[in-house]
């Protein structure tokens, strides 16, 4: 028997069951497989109906809600469910080989370090950091200084999660310390604290920041303070539809595909 069967025998209940809502987070069914110039391709086009999972980081969930519709309706037989999570906790879902199609992370790191678990990835958006407030920045914060003021409740994500990476290398490359009341596992998580009045401030995507307007305001990190993130999107070695799952990859780094994540504020690659 082969290692990848053996780990799917031994895979504990909880682990499968992680992907049975996924149901839940895709678009509606509609049809299609075709390759991302139109032309039809892979299981779909053949008759057969496709279910495509995809393993995605939070910070992307309503941008690839639209990508799941739009790739649907032009793939006809084609389903796109999602399971959105911290980049880490999607990583340790494909470790313990949860079925799943495509793998996009919010760095590169996360990813490269699922080498043997995926193919060649392609980056499909980039992003910034940004600094959440209270609606109307109540406590009159300026920049990242003014997240070390013993005043302040700073929520942010943990080291581990990618936007937790990326803001504990803005702050230690401006010198600036800050004592979190609480550490995150993913973006979402640190928002929703900000909205929900539990925290003053908190560092997250822009695109996360302009999904909550009105729920939050912000203010700018300089380029010359910032970091970029990059979002890699690879198929699963375990996938039992490759052909349609790169034909999703394909979808996501075309011209369609970038149009819409531009429209929700991602950066071109």
């Amino acid at each position: 028997m082969s290692s990848t069967l053996i780990r799917r025998a031994a895979l504990p209940a909880v682990a499968v069951a992680l992907v049975l809502p996924l149901a839940a987070c895709g678009g509606s069914k509609s049809s299609s497989s075709s390759s991302a110039s139109g032309s039809p391709s892979g299981s779909a086009a053949s008759g057969k109906e496709v279910t495509l999972t995809v393993l995605a980081a939070a910070s992307l969930d309503n941008v690839f809600k639209a990508e799941g519709a739009a790739y649907e309706k032009a793939h006809p037989g084609t389903t796109v469910r999602f399971s959105f999570a911290g980049s880490q906790d999607l990583a340790a879902q494909v470790k313990q080989g949860v079925p799943a199609d495509v793998l996009v992370t919010a760095d590169t790191k996360t990813m490269d370090g699922l080498k043997s678990e995926t193919g060649s990835p392609t980056i499909i958006a980039k992003n910034r950091l940004t600094i959440a407030t209270a609606p109307g920045n109540p406590k009159k914060i300026t920049g990242l200084d003014d997240l070390s003021k013993s005043s302040l409740k700073v929520v942010l994500a943990a080291p581990q999660v990618p936007v937790g990476n990326y803001g504990d290398k803005v702050l230690k490359a401006q010198h600036v310390t800050v004592h979190p009341v609480s550490q995150e596992a993913s973006v979402t998580a640190v928002l929703s604290k900000v909205e929900l009045g539990e925290a003053d401030a908190g560092i997250v995507y822009v695109t996360d920041a302009e999904g909550a307007k009105g729920k939050v305001g912000t203010v700018t990190i300089p380029d010359s303070q910032n970091a970029i993130a990059s979002y890699p999107a690879a198929t699963l070695d375990d996938s039992k539809d490759k052909t349609d799952a790169s034909a999703f990859v394909s979808f996501l780094a075309s011209s369609q595909g970038q149009s819409i994540l531009r429209s929700y504020g991602f950066q071109q690659p």
